[in-house]
C-alpha cells in the first residue's frame, strides 16, 4: 500500500511555533539595570542593540522561510532535514546575542555571531535548493531563481567576510551584518516582478 503523500502544514506549524519560542528566549534574557536611572539604562547599549538586531533578523527570517515555504508541496525527508538543519542554526541566534552583549561588542562574540548568521543563510541556501529547484516553472520562472540563488550566495560570502572583519573591527563586521540583512526585508527576490513579466511576454 501506497503512504499517502506528507503535507508541509505541520513543517511549517512547526517552524513558527520554534521561532516564536526564540523571539520569547531572547526577551527573557533582557535584565534591568540595578540602579533606576536612565543613565544607568542607557548604559547597557550594547544589550539593547544585540537584542534589536536579533529580533529583527529573526523576523526577517521568519518571513523568508513562510515566504520559501510556499513552494513546498510535500514534507519529503530531505525537506525536513535541511528545515530542521535551518531551525538549529536560527537557534544558536539567543547564546550568540547573550554572549555578544555581555562582552560588549568584544572582536570574538561579534565574529560568533556573525558566523551564526553565515550558517542560517547557507542552510537557508539549502532550503532554496530543494524548494525552488523542485518548484514547477510556472511558479518560479528560471531568472526568477537565478536572482535567489545569486542573491543568497552573495550575501552568504558576505556574512563570512562580516565574521572575518569582526576579529579586527567588531562593529564594522556588525554592520555588514545589518547590511545584508536589508535585502532581506523583502522576502521575494529582487526584480522579481520585472522578471515574471518579461518571462510572460516571451
Amino acid at each position: 500500500m501506497a503512504h499517502a503523500r506528507r503535507t508541509p502544514e505541520r513543517l511549517s506549524a512547526f517552524s513558527d511555533g520554534v521561532f516564536a519560542v526564540l523571539i520569547t528566549v531572547l526577551v527573557l534574557e533582557l535584565r534591568p539595570p540595578e540602579i533606576p536611572t536612565i543613565t544607568a539604562l542607557l548604559a547597557l547599549w550594547p544589550t539593547w542593540l544585540s537584542y534589536a538586531v536579533s529580533y529583527v533578523f529573526i523576523a526577517i527570517v521568519w518571513a523568508n522561510h513562510h515566504h520559501l515555504m510556499r513552494y513546498a508541496s510535500e514534507a519529503t525527508p530531505r525537506l525536513m532535514w535541511f528545515n530542521f538543519a535551518h531551525l538549529f542554526s536560527v537557534s544558536l541566534l539567543p547564546l550568540s546575542t547573550a554572549w555578544m552583549a555581555v562582552s560588549e561588542l568584544a572582536p570574538q562574540p561579534v565574529a560568533f555571531y556573525a558566523a551564526v548568521f553565515f550558517l542560517v543563510n547557507a542552510t537557508y541556501v539549502a532550503l532554496i535548493w530543494d524548494l525552488v529547484g523542485r518548484a514547477p516553472v510556472s511558479e518560479v520562472p528560471p531568472r526568477e531563481r537565478r536572482i535567489m540563488r545569486i542573491r543568497a550566495i552573495l550575501t552568504l560570502v558576505v556574512f563570512a567576510f562580516a565574521a572575518v572583519v569582526a576579529l579586527r573591527f567588531p562593529v564594522a563586521g556588525l554592520v555588514m551584518c545589518c547590511c545584508c540583512l536589508i535585502v532581506y526585508l523583502k522576502p521575494e527576490a529582487p526584480g522579481a516582478e520585472e522578471a515574471g513579466s518579461v518571462d510572460d511576454r516571451a
